[in-house]
């Protein structure tokens, strides 16, 4: 039963503090989990808005920068979608390429 107790008691010790919050990765990486999340939270909330053809949009953030690009039908469905873009957190500025159909 000690060893056990011994063993447990390590692992403890060796993974307990990783679970106060500090996170493990690489340099560098954390910008780009929190953009590919950022573009993922505007490419939803473009899908989930009847007014924007998102399939027709793509989305790419760098630095909390979102950058969109592709065909939009009309110039209100440019501006609705950088809209939704900016309401979205995390999102620091919006750079639009989207070009209207009309």
């Amino acid at each position: 039963m000690i060893p056990k107790l011994l063993v447990l008691s390590c692992l403890a010790a060796v993974t307990l503090p990783a679970c106060g919050g500090m996170s493990i990765r690489p340099a560098g990486t954390s910008v780009a989990v929190d953009d590919a999340t950022i573009s993922a939270r505007v490419k939803t909330t473009l899908l989930n808005d009847p007014q924007v053809g998102a399939l027709e949009i793509d989305v790419t953030t760098s630095n909390g920068v979102v950058t969109m690009s592709g065909t939009v039908k009309s110039q209100a469905e440019a501006e609705r979608a950088i809209q939704l873009a900016r309401q979205t957190n995390g999102v620091k500025d919006v750079i639009s390429n989207l070009k209207p159909q009309t």
